[in-house]
């Protein structure tokens, strides 16, 4: 299965996750390139949008490898490749990440105030799993706000994070996962990077609903 772009992909996401539509619930992207399909996921089941950061905490001398994932509010979920790092060179990271998500809320904000996941069933979109260690990161930050429910969503996954974040999450909707798995990106025709600004654009652009 591939993808022609994430809006399409979302628009199969929305039609599998059309059964929450009565429970008005709040969609969260992952930026950035969840947010996108977040909006369209929320536009089709008649609710609000939000984003959850959080950040791939990288291997110092594997950047393309995930030691883990950090949220907002600086809880790390770790890998076991964590022991192999050294403490200070975790630390470091550790803080850049954190520092680019403030970056982001600061800037995000400016277009509107975040909404609160609390009370709420949250659907936490992005546009894949490869590992799955910002899935886990996103749902365990949304939970820590006390939702109804905790539901992540993607179009397409490695198996070995869909079971992970089956492990943390209510429910798991995956349209794909398929035996052999590299990047999230050999699954779409167009997965072109999505912007700050295409972000600030999408949550000013948002009708609220009450």
């Amino acid at each position: 299965m591939r993808f022609a772009s994430r809006e399409q992909a979302a628009q199969q996401l929305a039609e599998q996750l059309g059964r929450f539509r009565q429970h008005r619930p709040l969609v969260l992207g992952v930026p950035r390139g969840g947010v996108p399909m977040a909006r369209i996921v929320a536009a089709s089941l008649g609710c609000n949008f939000e984003v959850v950061l959080v950040r791939k905490l990288r291997t110092p001398e594997q950047p393309d490898l995930a030691m883990g994932a950090v949220d907002e509010a600086g809880r790390v979920y770790h890998f076991a490749t964590r022991a192999a790092v050294r403490p200070d060179l975790h630390a470091d990271e550790v803080a850049a990440q954190v520092a680019e998500i403030q970056r982001r809320r600061q800037l995000y904000s400016r277009a509107s105030p975040p909404l609160s996941p609390a009370g709420h069933a949250a659907i936490i979109v992005d546009d894949g799993m490869a590992t799955g260690a910002t899935m886990v990161a996103a749902i365990r930050a949304v939970r820590a706000c006390r939702p109804l429910r905790v539901v992540a969503a993607v179009p397409v996954a490695a198996r070995s994070a869909l079971d992970l974040a089956r492990s943390y999450a209510d429910e798991v909707v995956c349209l794909h996962s398929p035996r052999i798995f590299y990047a999230v990106g050999d699954f779409y025709d167009d997965f072109t990077t999505v912007a700050d600004s295409d972000v600030v654009t999408l949550l000013e652009g948002r009708g609220l609903k009450s």
